[in-house]
């Protein structure tokens, strides 16, 4: 006998509702999937305009600083849970491995599973790159850390050792900045005023790139942007 198609689960449904709204035909799923793409496009374009228009002076005078650090012989440690885990990992192989300019020395605290796991394991995960920025960081160096919410524990620890080892302290959040906003201790926060995870990390990319092209600048590796 034949298999009976299971009913999809409750979050695939909500996630894609125009899927499973009775019997829909192909042409007017397709539509909405379109209209739903377009609509989410036009709404990235505009957040990082918003961005851009709020945040302008505050990436040129960041990166600023990032180059004084880089030119002195600093190093960026970035850092992240989850999607921005993946996050931090590409803004270190944006600065170390560039498509043009100079390589920077930088290194993402999630990519030694060994360390992470260890850490978490032994000492607890709140601590996973507070502990490594005690061992690797030292003044002079660039501490980037990434949090849709701005509520992650092991991030807002992170910075704190950062703090107390004389780092440049560097925050990406979403919606309103959570416990980020509250630190006094950053040097740099850049909120991304979303409620949607994906539009958040969607910008949060465009930040730090541009971060990336505008150090490359002021180090006078790569034209004016």
């Amino acid at each position: 006998m034949g298999r009976l198609e299971e009913p999809p689960a409750k979050g695939v449904r909500e996630l894609y509702p125009f899927l499973y709204e009775g019997r829909a035909d192909l042409e007017s799923v397709l539509a909405e999937a379109c209209r739903s793409t377009e609509e989410k496009a036009a709404e990235i374009v505009r957040l990082r305009w918003q961005v851009a228009e709020a945040s302008a002076d505050a990436l040129m005078e960041c990166a600023g600083e990032m180059a004084l650090r880089f030119a002195s012989g600093g190093r960026l440690f970035a850092f992240g849970n989850g999607g921005s885990s993946t996050d931090a990992q590409e803004v270190a192989t944006a600065f170390l491995h560039p498509p043009c300019g100079l390589s920077l020395p930088a290194l993402s605290l999630t990519s030694d599973v060994a360390v992470v796991t260890a850490l978490s394991n032994d000492v607890g995960f709140d601590v996973v790159f507070a502990r490594q920025l005690a061992a690797l960081g030292r003044h002079g160096d660039i501490a980037v850390g990434l949090s849709t919410s701005g509520g992650s524990t092991n991030v807002v620890r992170a910075f704190e050792e950062a703090t107390r080892r004389g780092m440049l302290t560097i925050g990406l959040a979403g919606d309103e900045g959570g416990r980020l906003a509250e630190l006094d201790l950053l040097d740099y926060l850049f909120v991304i005023p979303s409620s949607s995870v994906h539009r958040i990390q969607e910008a949060q990319t465009t930040v730090y790139h541009v971060l990336w092209e505008l150090t490359q600048h002021a180090l006078g590796a790569v034209p004016a942007p």
